[in-house]
């Protein structure tokens, strides 16, 4: 007969232990909030992304805003060109942190109904971007 030691079980594998750190993708591009709409878009275009993170002048990150919000924005009767991603951003102030759990963030998410979530480092400056599968 043979000895077989168990190993436990990684608290990697475990949803309620594995950190947002784990899973998080890059925080592709970042942009300044003072931005127009349609750099937005084009900046978006240039890099074959759906979405943008979104700084002030100081590197906070102050959101994000994706190309459907932008051109829902873009093809509304009070858009002019002088909007500015700062001027939409609403309640685009959802982050997370890297330490999170991944349990914790997928509750928020889901509360908040959010399918992607910014996730900050402790100065406020974008590392990585959280989506949810559906």
């Amino acid at each position: 007969m043979t000895l077989v030691q168990m190993q436990p079980r990684s608290q990697s594998a475990d949803p309620v232990h594995r950190t947002v750190a784990e899973v998080m993708d890059a925080a592709g591009p970042q942009v300044c909030d003072d931005m127009s709409v349609e750099v937005a878009l084009a900046v978006m275009a240039a890099a074959h992304t759906g979405r943008l993170v979104v700084c002030d002048l100081d590197g906070q990150c102050t959101g994000l805003v994706t190309r459907t919000e932008l051109a829902a924005v873009r093809d509304s009767s009070d858009y002019t060109d002088r909007v500015r991603l700062r001027d939409i951003l609403g309640d685009h102030g959802s982050f997370t942190s890297p330490v999170t759990t991944m349990a914790e963030a997928e509750h928020a998410m889901r509360t908040r109904r959010l399918g992607v979530l910014p996730v900050v480092d402790e100065q406020g400056s974008a590392v990585g971007i959280l989506a949810l599968s559906r």
